[in-house]
């Protein structure tokens, strides 16, 4: 049977490298968001390997016993993992060296446009919150319609029930 520990060095490995990389896409600078995204993306496939279990024997019918193989489903999504990774890091290089060629600095600019919207979802959030509150006040001064007269007689609308 094989053994599922982690190992620790692994484990503290796939930690670093992620929060490293979390680090580093929090940055403005494409190429350091380009690094962090290239290092998060070896942790992820460190935590895949983790999953995995350790080690084994090749997973081929008939070579070994079925408890020895090695998990093959680990070994395709980090092979797909890498593929992607490989393609997405393409096109963020591609985006910075446009960005370095237009500008001349590879930091990500906040966008104007982004701001408008900000500053007007505040304004608008400020009146939905009044107009909100001004409902809170008219819902507050409505009375049930169903009241109780003197002698115990509900009256609805205006009639004795």
């Amino acid at each position: 049977m094989i053994d599922t520990s982690p190992s620790l060095i692994l484990v503290a490995l796939c930690a670093v490298l992620m929060a490293v990389g979390v680090y580093l896409i929090l940055e403005r600078s494409l190429s350091r968001i380009i690094l962090g995204f290239s290092s998060l993306s070896n942790g992820v496939n460190i935590g895949f390997l983790i999953a995995g279990g350790r080690a084994g024997a090749p997973p081929i019918v008939g070579q070994s016993e079925p408890s020895e193989m090695s998990d093959p489903l680990t070994q395709a999504m980090i092979l797909t993992a890498i593929v992607i990774t490989m393609g997405t890091t393409a096109f963020m290089l591609s985006l910075a060296y446009r960005s370095w060629q237009l500008d001349g600095n590879d930091e990500v600019q906040d966008d104007i446009e982004d701001r408008r919207l900000a500053v007007m979802a505040e304004r608008d959030e400020r009146l939905v919150r009044d107009e909100q509150s001004a409902t809170d006040d008219d819902a507050a001064e409505v009375h049930d319609e169903t009241e109780v007269d003197s002698d115990d007689r509900t009256v609805v609308g205006g009639e004795q029930v």
